[in-house]
């Protein structure tokens, strides 16, 4: 199988969000690379400059305007090897998290929407706050505000969960979260403060998000209905096909539904329960973790 042929298998999948995140940085990254280096070679580094400004989101809200796609497309772009490892990392230990328990669809509504956030912040405080004004027309790139989202989400919503860090041994998520946090807040006076301010947009995205949940309220549902009519938009409709089912007696059906009956939710979530203390949390699908997330939230 082709390189090109996993590549399209990988985004073919509707349950598969998180690699098709990571294989998206990957891509961009890679073929900027290429571009670069070829670019270079033919003595053209000023068209790279160009191209990647195309990219880049700029503080200086007259550029924006002239490209509002970067809104997004920052979130995409990253500046050495060490910076999207770093951010791949991340996003795939606590997108995992975040995916488990609440589906590929929120996933990547929150990773829009960390990025965003960000972007907010970012230019709020470039075009606002007097110490960052010096800075107009500064960029950002990274995925560093949408992957502090998700990993401020996680421990918000499993603030007790632990991960296993070299050397530290068990650390609970919560930590990890407040650790990122702070780092951020260390460096508004260091060598790139416009990517701390994302950094500290997309927590609180990542925070709000999961308290709105737990609340009832959806933040990324506009993003769910924006993607549900893009993919409406470019995939073609289905043929209606005719079908005829046979009838079955009205006594023959109510009989066969007395014989099955539906568990209740209640019921669902005592067998799930009874198999954590069987078998452990580990051992639970992603759709039981997803309904004993739901469950605790009523």
């Amino acid at each position: 199988m082709s390189f090109t042929q996993d590549i399209r298998d990988a985004f073919s999948r509707r349950d598969n969000a998180l690699n098709q995140l990571i294989i998206l940085n990957g891509l961009v990254f890679v073929v900027l690379v290429v571009l670069r280096a070829v670019l270079h070679i033919a003595q053209s580094d000023a068209t790279y400059e160009l191209i990647r400004r195309q990219l880049e989101l700029s503080s200086s809200i007259p550029v924006l305007l002239r490209h509002p796609w970067t809104l997004l497309t920052y979130a995409l772009v990253h500046e050495g090897f060490l910076h999207i490892i770093f951010n791949m990392l991340n996003l795939y230990w606590f997108g995992q998290l975040i995916r488990e328990y609440l589906g590929d669809r929120r996933l990547v509504s929150l990773y829009i929407l960390g990025a965003l956030a960000g972007a907010a912040f970012f230019l709020l405080a470039y075009n606002l706050l007097p110490v960052f004004r010096a800075g107009i027309g500064l960029p950002v790139i990274g995925a560093s505000a949408a992957v502090t989202a998700i990993i401020v989400a996680a421990a918000t919503l499993l603030p007790d969960y632990t991960f296993m860090l070299i050397l530290l041994g068990p650390v609970k998520i919560k930590w990890i979260a407040l650790v990122v946090v702070l780092i951020s807040i260390a460096g508004l006076n260091g060598g790139n403060p416009g990517g701390e301010v994302t950094h500290l947009g997309g927590a609180l995205l990542g925070f709000l998000f999961v308290r709105q949940l737990k609340a009832g309220r959806d933040m990324g549902r506009p993003v769910v209905a924006v993607g549900d009519w893009l993919g409406n938009l470019f995939s073609r409709q289905p043929a209606m096909k005719v079908t005829h089912r046979a009838t079955v007696p009205a006594g023959r059906a109510s009989a066969a539904k007395a014989s099955t009956p539906a568990a209740t939710p209640a019921e669902e979530v005592d067998t799930i329960l009874d198999k954590i203390s069987r078998s452990g949390y580990e051992s639970l699908s992603k759709e039981e973790k997803q309904k004993l997330f739901r469950a605790s939230q009523q």
